[in-house]
C-alpha cells in the first residue's frame, strides 16, 4: 500500500509534458474523477516529500543573458525609432554644414534607420539583417561555401549552421557568436579617419602592451605561452593567434618610402582596414616623398597623363556630344583623376608598378584627344593659335609640343618649336 501511495504522488507531481489536457487545466481546476482528498494522500511522519525540480530550481533564465550589447540605440520600439529619426533629421539641418557634429548626426541617422528596418513588423517582407556595433550583418544563404568564423576561429558549416556577414567590413561569424562580438566595424574608422600609418612598422615592444594582445587584451608572449605573439607589420603591434591569422597585405608606408610592394603579415583588423582603404586617394606623394618621382619613371608618365586629362576636362563639360557620350565616365573607377593630379591611392601605385595603369590611362588619353581634335567640331573651334609665330596647326593645351601661360592660359609652341626669328 505504501508503494502505491508513493507511486501516485510521484506521478502527480511529474506531469507528462505530452499530456496537453493536464497542462491546460488551471491551478484552481481539478481533473474529472479526482477529488481533492484522493489526489495527494497524506505523507506518513518522517517520509521524504517528492518535489518537482522544474518548479524549485532557478536556472537563471529569468535574466536575458542573450540580450544585445548596449550600443548606439536608445529607442526600443518602432514609434520611438521613427520619432528619433525625425529629431535626428532636424538636428542635421540645424547644424553647420560639413561640421564634425553634422557628420556624427548623419552616422546616427543611418544607424537609426537600420535599426528601424530590423525592428519593423515581422509580418512584412523584411531582410534578415542584424545591426551590432556599427556592423550591418546579413544572413548568408550559401550552404556550400566553407568559411571561418572571425570570432571563435572555427569552421562555419553552412549546411547545418547559420552565419552572418557584415556588408561593411566583411566580418563573418556564426549566429551564436553575434552577441559575443566586441570589435566595431572597421568601415566606421575608414569613414571618420581615412588615413594611413606612414611609419614603417612602428614597433614599441611587448612591454608597452603589458604583454597583452593589442586588440582583445589576451595574455601573449614570444615563447608562445599562453599564446603566441604575432607582430603586425602595419601597426607594429603584437596580437594573439585569434586576432592575427598571418594574413598578407601590401604596406602603404613601404610603398611610398621604398617603392616596396612585397606583401607582409598583418592582423585581421589591419587587413580589413587596408582592404577598405585600397582604392581611397589619400596619399599626396609630393608632400610625403617628392623624391619618388626622380626614381620611378612610371610615376612621371602617370602624372603627365593626369595633367593632360585635367586640361581636357573643360572641353567635355561644355560639349554636348561629350556629355551625351559620357566620356568622363571612362574614369569612374578613379574619379580623383578628373579632380586633381596630386592624390593617389595604394591601388593606383600598385597598378603603376605592374604597368596596368599606364596602359589604361594612355588609352583613355587617346580617346579623349581624338574627340577634341578630330571628332567634335565644337571642341576643335576652341583650339589656340600660337601668339608668337601665328603659324602651324591649331594648338591645344594638352599637346606635347605646347606650353601654357600660367597667367593668361594662352598656348604657345615650346621654345624648340618656335622659329628663331620669333624668339625675343
Amino acid at each position: 500500500m505504501e508503494y502505491d501511495e508513493k507511486l501516485a504522488r510521484f506521478r502527480q507531481v511529474h506531469l507528462n509534458p505530452f499530456n496537453k489536457q493536464q497542462h491546460e487545466q488551471g491551478a484552481g481546476e481539478e481533473a474529472p474523477g479526482i477529488t481533492s482528498q484522493a489526489r495527494l494522500p497524506e505523507l506518513p511522519p518522517g517520509e521524504p516529500e517528492f518535489r518537482c525540480p522544474e518548479r524549485v530550481m532557478d536556472l537563471g533564465l529569468s535574466e536575458d543573458h542573450f540580450a544585445r550589447p548596449v550600443g548606439l540605440f536608445l529607442a526600443s520600439d518602432v514609434q520611438q525609432l521613427r520619432q528619433a529619426i525625425q529629431e535626428c533629421k532636424q538636428v542635421i539641418l540645424d547644424l553647420p554644414e560639413h561640421s564634425e557634429k553634422q557628420k556624427d548626426a548623419v552616422v546616427r541617422l543611418i544607424h537609426l534607420r537600420l535599426k528601424l528596418q530590423e525592428l519593423k513588423d515581422p509580418n512584412e517582407d523584411e531582410p534578415n539583417i542584424r545591426v551590432l556595433l556599427e556592423h550591418r550583418f546579413y544572413k548568408e544563404k550559401s550552404k556550400s561555401v566553407k568559411q571561418t568564423c572571425d570570432k571563435c576561429n572555427t569552421v562555419i558549416w553552412g549546411l547545418i549552421q547559420t552565419w552572418y556577414t557584415c556588408t561593411g567590413c566583411y566580418y563573418r561569424c556564426h549566429s551564436k557568436c553575434l552577441n559575443l562580438i566586441s570589435k566595431p566595424c572597421v568601415r566606421s574608422k575608414v569613414s571618420h579617419q581615412a588615413e594611413y600609418e606612414l611609419n614603417i612598422c612602428p614597433e614599441a615592444g611587448l612591454d608597452s602592451q603589458d604583454y597583452r594582445c593589442a586588440e582583445c587584451r589576451a595574455p601573449i608572449s614570444l615563447r608562445g605561452v599562453p599564446s603566441e605573439a604575432r607582430q603586425c607589420d602595419y601597426t607594429g603591434q603584437y596580437y594573439c593567434s585569434h586576432c592575427h591569422w598571418n594574413d598578407l597585405a601590401v604596406i602603404p608606408a613601404r610603398v611610398v618610402h621604398n617603392w616596396d610592394f612585397e606583401p607582409r603579415k598583418v592582423s585581421r583588423g589591419s587587413m580589413r582596414y587596408l582592404a577598405l582603404m585600397m582604392s581611397r586617394p589619400v596619399l599626396r606623394l609630393r608632400e610625403i616623398n617628392p623624391l619618388l618621382f626622380n626614381y620611378v619613371e612610371e610615376l612621371v608618365e602617370i602624372r603627365k597623363l593626369r595633367q593632360d586629362i585635367l586640361l581636357m576636362k573643360p572641353y567635355f563639360i561644355t560639349c554636348r556630344e561629350a556629355m551625351a557620350a559620357r566620356l568622363l565616365l571612362q574614369l569612374q573607377d578613379r574619379q580623383h583623376f578628373v579632380e586633381n593630379d596630386e592624390m593617389y591611392s595604394v591601388q593606383d601605385l600598385l597598378d603603376t608598378h605592374t604597368g596596368r595603369l599606364g596602359c589604361s590611362l594612355a588609352e583613355t588619353h587617346t580617346l579623349f584627344a581624338k574627340h577634341i581634335k578630330l571628332d567634335c567640331e565644337r571642341c576643335q573651334a576652341k583650339g589656340f593659335v600660337c601668339e608668337l609665330c601665328r603659324e602651324g596647326d591649331v594648338l591645344f593645351p594638352f599637346d606635347s609640343h605646347t606650353s601654357v601661360c600660367a597667367d593668361c592660359s594662352a598656348v604657345f609652341h615650346r621654345p624648340q618649336e618656335i622659329p628663331n626669328s620669333f624668339i625675343y
